[in-house]
């Protein structure tokens, strides 16, 4: 099965994450997957905004840390950074090295698009789901979605690409991730974090009416202001505490490795589960 589907919609690229049956974690097959959609889409003078969706019914449910497609051993090529492989590493060197890659790397790659990018929104959007929906320019939810970070029960300061304080009031940044309690789509869109919100089933219909108004403006006035906007971002602290955070994420893997069953405090996707349940 493919794990990143890409299609053109006329003037706009549609890039979809498709692994249903496991919610679309992230993979690194799918995570360089959707490296390969994103430069098809750049590269093709045609597109002129690219919706990032999900199939089934969530967007994502973040990275993959249990599936039976995990390949977090496996080698691909690298693109993101300069760090060597984290094949046939051993500690920090390893997951400082994937991380640094495949996570925070591909997250500021994708940030920089010089295209439009649209989240499409539908079901579960946690943690690693996080960092795509918030790379994307704009987010469109549909009403059944949520969203959240609950790594903080591993004792990790948060998902690698550390945008919480800039994309809601840091205050709400503590509480989402002191927490790690769900945030509905409603809620979301009160803080600023959403643009809009829709009925599930005219998310599609409302999504592509936006990228194509947007695709409707002239192509370099659309990448030098997106370009504009991620500048003030950075010049309001954005790349440089996101690398801070990146060193204390590390940290706590480190801290996980030395204390407990491994660098995830012996979490897996069934016992983050039923934490968040409740149960």
């Amino acid at each position: 099965m493919t794990v990143v589907r890409y299609e053109r919609r006329g003037p706009v690229a549609v890039v979809t994450m498709n692994r249903p049956e496991y919610r679309n974690a992230q993979n690194s097959a799918m995570t360089y997957a959707l490296d390969e959609a994103f430069y098809r889409a750049v590269a093709d003078d045609e597109v002129k905004a690219i919706v990032l969706a999900g199939e089934g019914k969530h967007f994502s449910a973040g990275h993959d840390i249990g599936t039976p497609g995990r390949d977090a051993h496996v080698s691909f090529e690298r693109r993101a950074g300069l760090w060597w492989d984290h094949v046939g590493k051993e500690g920090a060197e390893s997951r400082f090295a994937r991380e640094s890659e495949v996570y925070l790397g591909m997250c500021r790659r994708w940030r920089e698009i010089p295209k439009p990018t649209i989240a499409m929104v539908q079901g579960a959007c946690i943690a690693g789901g996080l960092m795509l929906a918030w790379v994307c320019d704009l987010i469109v939810a549909s009403d059944d979605a949520f969203f959240a970070d609950p790594v903080v029960r591993m004792g990790i300061p948060g998902v690698e690409y550390f945008a919480h304080p800039w994309v809601m009031p840091p205050r709400i940044a503590k509480e989402f991730l002191f927490t790690g309690d769900r945030m509905p789509a409603r809620r979301a869109y009160e803080v600023g974090m959403v643009n809009r919100v829709v009925p599930r089933d005219e998310l599609e219909a409302e999504t592509f009416a936006l990228a194509e108004k947007i695709a409707a403006m002239p192509r370099l006035g659309l990448a030098l202001t997106k370009k504009a906007v991620n500048q003030a971002e950075d010049l309001q602290g954005m790349h440089a505490g996101m690398d801070s955070v990146f060193g204390l994420h590390h940290l706590a893997h480190a801290h996980n490795a030395e204390t407990s069953a491994d660098s995830l405090a012996g979490m897996d996707p069934k016992s983050m589960k039923a934490a968040a349940d409740g149960s």
